[in-house]
């Protein structure tokens, strides 16, 4: 072999290893992503229409709420905020239309007392994807029949849904087990 032979051989090696390590970081990256977001991954590829255009959307909302002040709940927060939400499930019985009410602004309240944002519904539902993003989906989709509801196009086993829903995220929030990024 000459040395210009070995030098193009080098090269294509060099580029070969390159490609590699980047399809592999790429792959890795694409599973940190699809591990974080939970289902919204996926939703979001759906949406945008690829999985590149996803990733960077996904990508940006993480950067966007690591600025966020989110803090763990205080044990009386944490205690204040389980009491309100039995009392929200006992009054289903009776008011099922109110408690749905009742278990949204807890929702929201919780929310702002850990330090999201209050923006409309479609950024706060972004924002908790990046921490809450298997659970997310319960809050569309009990907004949804909260949204029904105000139409007077919701039955009660559609109210009694969208506290079920509620409840998923509401308990989400308040477990304390996952890691925080700044505190308040």
């Amino acid at each position: 072999m000459t040395t210009n032979t070995l030098i193009v051989l080098g090269v294509v090696v060099v580029i070969a290893v390159l490609a590699l390590a980047w399809v592999y970081m790429a792959r890795q990256r694409r599973e940190r992503l699809r591990a974080k977001f939970g289902p919204e991954y996926e939703r979001t590829v759906h949406d945008v229409g690829s999985e590149q255009k996803a990733e960077a959307l996904l990508h940006e909302r993480a950067k966007r709420v690591s600025n966020y002040r989110i803090r763990e709940l205080k044990d009386e927060e944490r205690t204040r905020f389980s009491d309100s939400w039995r009392r929200v499930q006992a009054k289903f019985v009776d008011d099922p239309a109110a408690a749905v009410t009742e278990a949204d602004m807890l929702v929201t309240e919780v929310m702002t007392a850990r330090g999201y944002p209050m923006a409309d519904f479609d950024r706060r539902a972004e924002d908790l994807t990046v921490d809450h993003g298997h659970v997310v989906d319960h809050y569309r989709k009990a907004r949804e029949i909260a949204v029904r509801h105000s139409r007077g196009a919701a039955s009660t086993e559609d109210l009694r849904q969208a506290l079920v829903h509620y409840r998923a995220l509401f308990a989400d929030l308040l477990n304390e087990s996952k890691p925080m990024r700044k505190s308040a």
